[in-house]
């Protein structure tokens, strides 16, 4: 059987845990869930954020559909790390 290409594995800093931790509403839940199924199969799907070069290059993905936008970024081992869940 033949399988698509790998997902990137996500994981989330510290203060954007926090912010999962606070939402309630099934509509969030499902933007937040969308958002991250489309950075997980494509993590270069995301605009780089311009900035200091010295660190992870920062990303940003906005859903316009669902409102929403994800600022993360890439591991070496393809590890998508979720900075910060947004609502548009």
């Amino acid at each position: 059987m033949a399988h698509g290409p790998r997902r990137a594995r996500i994981a989330f800093s510290d203060s954007a845990a926090k912010q999962l931790e606070s939402i309630t509403s099934e509509a969030e839940l499902h933007a937040l869930d969308r958002a991250l199924v489309v950075v997980s199969v494509d993590p270069d799907v995301g605009e780089p954020i311009p900035g200091d070069t010295a660190g992870p290059q920062l990303r940003e993905y906005a859903d316009e559909v669902e409102r929403v936008r994800l600022l993360y970024w890439v591991t070496a081992l393809r590890t998508v790390v979720v900075v910060a869940y947004l609502e548009v």
